[in-house]
């Protein structure tokens, strides 16, 4: 630690340049907070390799500038108050350059204050919800299209078929409000109201009053807003009360978990994403995470691909800061990011955007847990 501090010193005093936090001669440290342990510990797990699978081609070539990308993950178990813990502890411990890939809407929530006010950059977290977007907080940059988008796509391919008797099953947090809110504003659009709600609390599977209230109304469809567990256990308990309306879920759901939670059960069920399908190999970028999942001898998924995806606008906005890295840097850089094509996947940034993508594809769980579009 004392000759990594002296050369960055020494470094700097060669330059005159005086270095941020997190960067010396020979890296850059970036900072994640998402669950590694408890019901959604798959989606942290997803996300973190995805990025991990990238930063690592990186530092291979030799970094971003001449720096290699380290990123250092803690676990918040999806769960707020740790998550703004964890964000304390990155910033004012790990001395961390910026924030990277965070897991959820009430974690993200709970760290927002702290990095606001810190003054430091909070990129690609996975969460679509709307408080990360408007008001545009300068520091903030989405890459994934916002549950708005999301939902508005899943409304209008149901009503384009004449369903509009449309429940919402949603967690009762501020993720399960950011659904709720989409759905609530795509129907509205469309002069129609929710038919019926249900809620479940974060972390838990207890999902039986809900399944009641919803069926009570006979849906023809019902928008999910939670993560796997509770999703899976809402449709088992849906079907086992005798009910079949159809299942849509928003990307956030963690798709491949979900498949697995259902195993049989899962077909039919449908889920919004926006990131390109992982398996569809004629996609440049989707090409190139094959390859580097093939290598890491894991299985292809839309988690995953979003964090390598995430991790490849990050190393643009790096790169486009220069070797004269600072924080105010780094946010012109990616301000500046404009039409950025990822490979098939395009991102763009303005001084009143941060949204990054709007993309969305519908896909629905087939036979053996195999997805298609």
């Amino acid at each position: 630690m004392r000759l990594r501090l002296l050369s960055a010193l020494s470094f700097a005093f060669a330059t005159g340049i005086a270095l941020a936090q997190g960067v010396t001669d020979s890296q850059i440290v970036l900072g994640q907070s998402v669950a590694l342990s408890g019901p959604a510990q798959q989606l942290g797990l997803d996300m973190q390799l995805g990025a991990t699978l990238y930063f690592n081609q990186v530092n291979a070539r030799g970094g971003v500038n001449g720096r290699k990308v380290v990123l250092k993950t803690l676990d918040d178990g999806y769960e707020a108050t740790r998550a703004a813990e964890n964000t304390k502890k990155l910033i004012n411990e790990e001395r961390v350059f910026a924030l990277f890939g965070y897991v959820g809407t009430p974690t993200s929530a709970a760290s927002l204050p702290i990095f606001t006010e810190a003054k430091v950059p909070f990129v690609g977290p996975f969460t679509g919800a709307e408080l990360l977007r408007n008001p545009v907080n300068p520091l903030i940059f989405n890459v994934r299209a916002s549950y708005y988008d999301e939902t508005e796509a899943i409304v209008q391919h149901l009503t384009s078929m004449s369903v509009n008797r449309i429940a919402v099953f949603y967690q009762n947090d501020a993720y399960g409000q950011a659904g709720l809110a989409g759905v609530e504003r795509a129907l509205k659009r469309r002069n129609l109201d929710i038919l019926a709600k249900g809620t479940v609390e974060r972390n838990t599977v207890e999902v039986k009053k809900a399944v009641a209230d919803i069926n009570k109304a006979q849906p023809q469809a019902v928008v999910m807003i939670s993560a796997y567990k509770s999703c899976a256990a809402y449709i088992k308990e849906t079907r086992s009360a005798g009910a079949n309306p159809t299942f849509w879920n928003v990307s956030f759901v963690g798709s491949k978990a979900l498949a697995k939670e259902l195993d049989k059960e899962g077909r039919g069920v449908q889920i919004s994403q926006v990131v390109p399908f992982p398996w569809d190999g004629s996609v440049p970028v989707v090409k190139e995470y094959q390859r580097a999942m093939a290598e890491a001898k894991a299985e292809p998924g839309f988690g995953t691909l979003e964090g390598y995806i995430a991790a490849k606008v990050m190393v643009e906005g790096l790169r486009r800061a220069g070797r004269n890295l600072t924080r105010e840097s780094f946010v012109r850089a990616m301000e500046g990011i404009q039409d950025y094509d990822v490979g098939g996947f395009k991102v763009n940034y303005g001084p009143g955007n941060r949204s990054g993508s709007k993309f969305v594809d519908l896909t629905i769980i087939s036979k053996d847990q195999k997805f298609v579009r």
